[in-house]
């Protein structure tokens, strides 16, 4: 009953109405005043921000932040593909003829996560990755490879929670959200980067001007406050390392494994 309950109220709340009042106050003047609590609450590494506290105008400014120069460490080297966000590991595995098995207890096909793109058959038998963004986390994005970007998609949808509570107890949460979706050629393979918004997300936004040829953790995009990153990479193409499993806490630009096409 307690379940039930919790979904049908997570199901009339995740409207996108809702994130976009919540996404106005916090871009607002007043939410200004909440930037040092919110930082306290979550425990945020303030010192590893590119400003000082008083120097962000709202509580979107602050959640956006850009990092100081060498607060993250990227892998140089080429046949790396490092982690596009700081986040917790919430799945990881080979897909199997098209399903992402046993993320939290559910199963996902590549055909929904993408959109029914016709890039999907290329995905079938590759890896995936689910990133979880936190409050606590730095929310940029950023390119997990030094490639060209081939194609971007925007996939309109709901917002529901994609924390513990979401990924368990909502259906298929990864393929119903709104979703960005980056495919970008290194080698002679692809990695699809599927940015998927959530409840409280008043967007997901690309970093301007848009770029064709960029280099590994270029910035990308950004999420205005909490939600996930789902990594596919081709069929044949990567090779995760050893340690690499659900429940693993990774920074941006460290190696989630090595390309091997």
């Amino acid at each position: 009953m307690t379940k039930w309950l919790l979904r049908s109220m997570t199901e009339l709340s995740s409207r996108k109405w809702i994130s976009r009042i919540t996404g106005r106050f916090a871009q607002s003047p007043a939410s200004r005043r909440f930037i040092p609590k919110f930082a306290r609450m979550y425990g945020i590494a303030i010192e590893e921000a590119e400003k000082q506290l008083h120097e962000y105008s709202t509580l979107n400014e602050f959640f956006t932040r850009r990092l100081k120069t060498g607060a993250r460490v990227i892998d140089q080297d080429s046949a790396a593909l490092v982690s596009p966000v700081d986040a917790l590991i919430t799945g990881c595995g080979p897909i199997e003829q098209g399903t992402i098995l046993n993320v939290k207890g559910q199963d996902y096909t590549i055909e929904e996560l993408l959109n029914r793109s016709p890039r999907m058959e290329n995905y079938k038998n590759g890896y995936y990755m689910v990133l979880y963004l936190s409050p606590t986390d730095y929310h940029r994005i950023h390119t997990p490879i030094a490639g060209t970007v081939v194609e971007r998609e925007h996939v309109l949808g709901k917002v529901y929670p994609v924390n513990e509570f979401g990924l368990r107890h909502m259906r298929r949460v990864l393929s119903r959200n709104e979703r960005l979706i980056t495919y970008m050629r290194h080698a002679n393979a692809e990695t699809a980067i599927v940015k998927v918004g959530a409840m409280n997300v008043s967007s997901i936004k690309y970093v301007l001007p848009l770029r064709e040829k960029m280099d590994k953790g270029d910035d990308l995009a950004y999420f205005e406050f909490g939600s996930t990153v789902v990594l596919l990479t081709e069929d044949d193409s990567f090779l995760p390392r050893p340690d690499l499993k659900t429940g693993l806490k990774v920074r941006m630009g460290e190696r989630l494994g090595t390309l091997t096409s």
